[in-house]
């Protein structure tokens, strides 16, 4: 036998345990992850292995309601499609929503639960992320370097990695940042592809994959990648050729790479993300345009944290909403550590691992960089949302560490040593828990026992156990801290349960929809409960929220939370009359929903001819002004006319009032952060029925006194000259109006960019859709598309035929061979001969 086949036997040998190891590793390492996540939620007792709801800030709020809307548009059963959500905010954007919030590949498992599973299926999405992103991390530890038997180091650091304190502290209730968890490992191993100049379709389109699913998080881990790939670049002597053999580049002869061949790379490297981030832009040009027209959310300097509390968050069971969450399992610190003075590790190599992480630190404290991260504007709420980069870049310097060859004492030691300055440094930290030392302990332990025994085959299980329990451990002590401390610092929201399936049936049963709105409360679970429980509400809250819908809300008397991003139901019978609310379900603490109905006029109506009119400063004339008639009169000697609506308007005032001997009312106002609604204080019984405030009066406060009377002969005017028929789409209104119509024809939908009416921009009138009529039309036809859809199809559709160009001008060369060989290999066939 040649010596050229028993090398490649060696290859085709070398190759399939290579697929073993990385096949076993990859499946430890995302069962050691669902196993710490899972443990940890359950000793918290939190959903779904206990009765206290998981479900706080943004992740009850927005990303239960959003996924319950995907639900319903998988089955058919939402009220609007991809472009229009007719659902949220009386009719807004939901490709913007689609692209930021639920473009995940992970979303649509949602489908495969009950519905009144909503929450179950958000867990599941959620714990297999992580899982998912631990196998990723594995697989590419094992790219960068195949260790034959430490395959199980590897599947233990890759789950370090996924059960970072970033993860299960802050992203497991922001499940779209997950993707971005993903996303790193994946783009590092597209790095290397271009490195080794393989897979460039594949890399594509895992570009464009993490992009369309989080291109916020996507940014960072692409910058993070990037730093991986120079670096690589940098120590770069030799390529691997895919079959764990190492070739030198060009003609085979060994030494350092050239410049030329480097840049190469990088250009390969940057053509590739390119070429994915195109294909991703029918998502990413609506998403950013979205996020241009939404009403401007908090900003806020950055203010580096203290060293202190940075080095207390490496440890475990600690918890801050502003520091950043670098917690990793002890024994991945340990190794990366331990780096720098393990002398089988190339000097050259074990140097720039560390200056990396430590680049990576301290780029998270200073400004210009910590901007650099973040897209060049400071996130509201958490600043350190790329701690993942910092976590992924230590988990490989710790394989790294351990890869060739396992670190003798003395790297043990000095690697410890570094921990225990670390220990040292966190102790006057007020993050301290008193559970973060003794597991900071106990792991550092069990991670030195298991690194010694390793040396040894025969101990090889007991240092795997070792090594592997410590990290569940610690995560999942960790993953119950963070879940008991959210609860009592966060706004929670209840898991589904009867309320929600109460409130859902009235609205089901209720639904008139085209032919009137239907509100499922002001008294809200979340702040996108038509997401969750149907109907056709104002209530939205998301980062796209239009600011033509907040300051239009805003001027009829609406409240608000988060700065003006979460728009909540107004129970108001005037804006109901205008929006065209017929049904609204009213719930009272601890009692049944109750369904009430008012005549209406229809989602189009027609107001006369005349310069638009504009908003002031009283809420109560704003909605006389968008309804077209009088129908408030103001209160003599502080008291309304017997037989009225009295109606209170104070933004700013957190407390109770009430009317008379009535019962109290709460108002939740606080500029700018919260902003109380008009709210209804009940009938006005004449003297008696003065407005008394809970505590001292505010400063700024007026009251309206509706006439019941005066509402309904509006309303049935509009209604007389409103339109006859209503077609609704999932992207567009289609109205027949009675003959001869003049004015200008209103639809009942905030005028958001991307309507258009009858092949033009649309009007506004008070900021709502407009068409103007000149008595000879009797149609008006209104569709919707989301800016930027267009320029995203048109960059994406040619990015596609680029990356199509790019697999199959390759092959040409080789079907050309084809054809060749099979013309001189075919037999000559015998002439025909005519008989």
């Amino acid at each position: 036998m040649s010596t050229l086949d028993n090398t490649a036997r060696v290859r085709i040998s070398a190759s399939r345990d290579g697929g073993r190891d990385r096949g076993r590793a990859t499946a430890l390492a995302a069962l050691l992850t669902l196993l710490a996540v899972c443990a940890g939620d359950a000793v918290a007792r939190s959903f779904p292995f206990g009765p206290k709801t998981r479900s706080v800030n943004d992740l009850g709020n927005q990303f239960v309601p959003f996924h319950a809307h995907l639900w319903d548009l998988l089955h058919g059963r939402a009220e609007g499609g991809l472009l229009l959500n007719w659902r949220s905010g009386y009719g807004t954007s939901f490709l913007p929503d689609l692209g930021t919030y639920l473009t995940s590949p992970f979303s649509v498992l949602v489908g495969l639960f009950p519905r009144e599973d909503i929450d179950l299926a958000v867990y599941v999405i959620t714990v297999l992320k992580m899982a998912a992103a631990a196998a990723a991390m594995t697989w590419l530890l094992l790219t960068l370097h195949r260790a034959g038997g430490r395959w199980w180091v590897a599947a233990v650091l890759g789950a370090s990695y996924a059960l970072c304190g970033w993860s299960v502290v802050e992203a497991s209730y922001n499940p779209m940042w997950l993707d971005g968890l993903i996303a790193f490992p994946l783009l590092c191993l597209v790095g290397e592809w271009a490195r080794t100049r393989r897979r460039a379709a594949l890399g594509t389109l895992i570009v464009a994959v993490a992009w369309a699913a989080n291109f916020y998080t996507a940014y960072m881990a692409t910058l993070g990648a990037a730093l991986v790939l120079v670096l690589r670049l940098i120590l770069d002597e030799r390529t691997d050729d895919g079959t764990g053999t190492e070739t030198a580049p060009g003609a085979g002869t060994a030494g350092p790479t050239p410049v030329r061949d480097r840049i190469r790379v990088l250009l390969r490297a940057a053509g590739t993300t390119l070429l994915g981030i195109a294909l991703a832009t029918p998502v990413l040009i609506p998403v950013f345009l979205g996020s241009k027209h939404a009403y401007p959310g908090w900003t806020r300097e950055f203010e580096p944290a203290g060293w202190v509390d940075v080095f207390a968050r490496a440890l475990p069971a600690t918890y801050s909403f502003f520091t950043p969450a670098v917690f990793l399992g002890t024994g991945a610190l340990l190794l990366a550590a331990a780096l720098v003075f393990h002398r089988g590790v190339p000097r050259r190599e074990r140097r720039w691992w560390t200056a990396l992480v430590v680049a990576v630190a301290v780029s998270m404290q200073w400004g210009p960089t910590h901007l650099a991260w973040h897209i060049f504007a400071t996130p509201n709420g958490s600043p350190y949302r790329q701690s993942f980069v910092l976590a992924g870049v230590l988990v490989i310097a710790a394989w790294v560490c351990v890869a060739r060859e396992w670190p003798g004492r003395r790297a043990l030691l000095a690697g410890t040593g570094v921990l225990a300055v670390i220990a040292v440094g966190a102790a006057t930290s007020e993050l301290v828990t008193g559970w973060t030392f003794p597991l900071f302990a106990l792991g550092l332990a069990g991670a030195l026992g298991a690194l010694v025994l390793a040396k040894r085959r025969r101990f090889v299980v007991v240092a795997a156990l070792l090594l592997a329990g410590g990290l569940v451990g610690q995560a999942a002590a960790t993953t119950a801290y963070a879940d008991r401390q959210r609860l009592g610092r966060l706004d929670d929201y209840p898991a589904w349960g009867t309320a929600h399936s109460a409130r859902a049936d009235a609205v089901a049963g209720a639904d008139s929809w085209p032919g009137s709105r239907t509100d499922s409360g002001r008294e809200h679970l979340t702040g996108n409960d038509p997401m969750l429980l149907g109907g056709e509400s104002g209530a939205y809250y998301s980062s796209h929220t239009p600011a033509v819908l907040t300051r239009t809300m805003a001027a009829l008397g609406a409240g608000w939370t988060s700065r003006g991003r979460n728009v909540q139901s107004l129970d108001n019978p005037v804006t109901d009359a205008v929006f065209s609310v017929g049904t609204r379900v009213r719930t009272a603490p601890g009692g049944r929903p109750e369904v009430t109905r008012a005549e209406v006029p229809p989602l189009v109506t027609v107001r006369p001819k005349g310069p638009e009119p504009r908003y002031g400063t009283s809420p109560f004339r704003n909605q006389e002004l968008l309804l077209g008639a009088p129908v408030y009169g103001d209160p003599v000697d502080g008291v309304c006319p017997a037989g009225t609506d009295v109606f209170l308007w104070a933004p700013d005032y957190a407390g109770t009032a009430r009317l008379g001997d009535g019962k109290p009312v709460k108002l939740t106002g606080g500029l700018p952060k919260r902003r109380a609604p008009m709210t209804p204080l009940g009938t006005s019984n004449g003297p008696a029925s003065r407005i008394a405030f809970g505590k001292q009066e505010p400063r700024d406060w007026s009251a309206g006194c509706l006439d019941r009377g005066r509402l309904a002969a509006a309303v049935a005017r509009l209604k007389t000259s409103g339109a006859v028929s209503v077609e609704v789409g999932d992207s567009g209104v289609r109205a027949e109006l009675p003959p001869g119509s003049t004015g200008t024809a209103v639809l009942a939908a905030p005028r958001i960019a991307g309507w258009s009416c009858d092949g033009r921009p649309a009007d506004r009138y008070l900021g709502l859709v407009a068409v103007p009529l000149d008595g000879k039309r009797t149609t008006v036809d209104c569709s919707f598309r989301p800016p930027g859809l267009l320029a995203g199809a048109a960059v994406g559709g040619a990015a596609l035929v680029v990356l199509l160009g790019r697999v199959a001008v390759p092959l040409v060369p080789a079907v050309r061979a084809r054809r060749r060989k099979d013309t001189k290999t075919s037999p000559e066939r015998p002439p025909l001969v005519a008989s």
